[in-house]
């Protein structure tokens, strides 16, 4: 793990280019994929610096065409440089413009820089057909869901014997936000509780967060996607390893990461299986026809309809079940949403079927989910002495992930120190120093948007 640049602070320009001269110099990203992760971007993108969102591709037109008017084409006719059903599309259209652009003819701009935001298990396969054009890539986490994967993206970007010719990054954003920032300087470069002993981390999920993406939603298979420690908590590991096993800012580039000597993790599906299932539902599947729907707490309609349409919220996660939301009357999008949530499989609909889509009317106790809902993760570092160097010293780092919490995606933890204690929750950090016995408070900054400003940072 090399050491980041993380510690830079690069000031938010939102210098937003207006006019055809400027636009022609602002670097040029394609988005893939325009669901809630390709909106995020494409919003940090264009709130937060120079860059234009130029082209998008996406096979389902609703979604295209939401980030499309949003972001690209506002009012106009997307142009056929602007509009893509797929990354397949772009990529034979790119060969044909450089082509073009080669042979004298005047072409539209080509694209700088991809955001990758396609579900995770499709990662591999965007990245290897983009290779050969050469470009800046942002990958959305996890790199990939599994280590061959993974490897084979590595060695098509980096081949031995080459050192890379343009930037790739995953979107690990926790590392971009102003809260954990400052943590890692007061950790690493301030030294404030001396040497760290052991973290504790928690990621709370959030209890109806959970059974919207990992009981009902693409998420919810390990066998479709990947574990939810991996597609959920990846940010929480990596988060660890860069407070605990990269280089202290400002080291020299040749420090080597202090790596880990044992991982051990341990984890199930505890409550979101039909042996939870109230009696009185009796044999229901779905929400819409449950007679135990008003008093249950995974009430699809009580999520989507009560929770957020009626209070006029058409964003996430109502806009995941009905992506076109945003551009129906109020009327019509409740008719369009109860639609949609009353969909429901059984046991004659092909298990492909069942496994390739969303059902978020289904009950939570008989969906076909199957990734833990609560996990522990343990990992532990041996004295690590370098040459001519601080040695580091033993340490342990324990994560708890977890479903059933009030707060959603909060990230909460305490660092215990040689020379005192910190704690932390998203927004306050708390350093206690044994030696006054004090105790200082710090308010990061809260930037706002996703992962407490880590999209922007981005």
């Amino acid at each position: 793990m090399p050491p980041s640049n993380i510690g830079i602070k690069v000031p938010l320009t939102n210098g937003h280019c207006t006019t055809s001269v400027e636009k022609e110099s602002c670097p040029k990203f394609l988005i893939i994929g325009a669901g809630a992760r390709g909106h995020a971007y494409a919003h940090a993108v264009t709130e937060s610096t120079t860059g234009i969102i130029a082209a998008v591709a996406e096979p389902i037109s609703t979604k295209r065409e939401a980030i499309g008017r949003k972001y690209i084409w506002q009012n106009n006719e997307p142009q056929k440089h602007q509009n893509f059903q797929g990354w397949q599309d772009f990529v034979e259209y790119e060969h044909q413009r450089r082509q073009s652009q080669e042979a004298g003819e005047v072409v539209p701009p080509g694209i700088d820089g991809v955001f990758i935001c396609v579900l995770d298990e499709f990662h591999v396969e965007v990245i290897l057909g983009l290779q050969e054009l050469n470009l800046h890539i942002m990958c959305e986490k996890p790199l990939a869901t599994s280590l061959d994967d993974c490897l084979r993206i590595y060695r098509s970007l980096q081949p031995p014997g080459t050192s890379p010719k343009r930037i790739f990054s995953i979107g690990h954003v926790l590392r971009y936000s102003p809260h954990n920032m400052l943590l890692r300087q007061l950790l690493l470069s301030d030294c404030a509780i001396g040497d760290i002993i052991s973290i504790e981390h928690t990621e709370p999920i959030g209890w109806w967060h959970f059974s919207h993406s990992y009981v009902r939603g693409n998420w919810r298979q390990e066998r479709t996607t990947a574990p939810s420690l991996l597609t959920k908590s990846c940010h929480d590991i990596d988060f660890l390893l860069w407070l605990l096993c990269s280089p202290p800012p400002n080291s020299s580039p040749h420090t080597p990461p202090h790596l880990p000597s044992h991982i051990s993790s341990t984890g199930s599906l505890n409550y979101f299986k039909r042996a939870n299932k109230p009696a009185q539902a009796g044999s229901a599947t779905n929400c819409l026809s449950c007679p135990a729907e008003r008093d249950c707490l995974y009430s699809a309609p009580k999520i989507y309809l009560e929770q957020h349409l009626a209070k006029g919220n058409t964003g996430w996660p109502v806009h995941i079940v009905v992506p076109e939301i945003e551009d129906l009357p109020p009327t019509a999008a409740e008719t369009r949403l109860r639609d949609r949530l009353a969909e429901d499989y059984d046991g004659s609909t092909p298990a492909e079927t069942v496994s390739k889509r969303p059902w978020f009317g289904r009950c939570v106790y008989e969906s076909d989910n199957d990734v833990c809902d609560d996990q522990l993760v343990t990992i532990t570092w041996d004295d690590d002495p370098l040459p001519s160097a601080t040695p580091r010293s033993a340490k342990t780092a324990s994560f708890h992930m977890t479903a059933f919490t009030e707060a959603q995606c909060v990230r909460r933890g305490r660092v215990y120190g040689t020379r005192g204690e910190i704690s932390y929750d998203s927004q306050v950090i708390e350093v206690y120093t044994f030696a006054s016995r004090t105790k200082k408070t710090y308010y990061p900054k809260q930037m706002g948007g996703g992962h407490g400003g880590g999209d922007a940072g981005l």
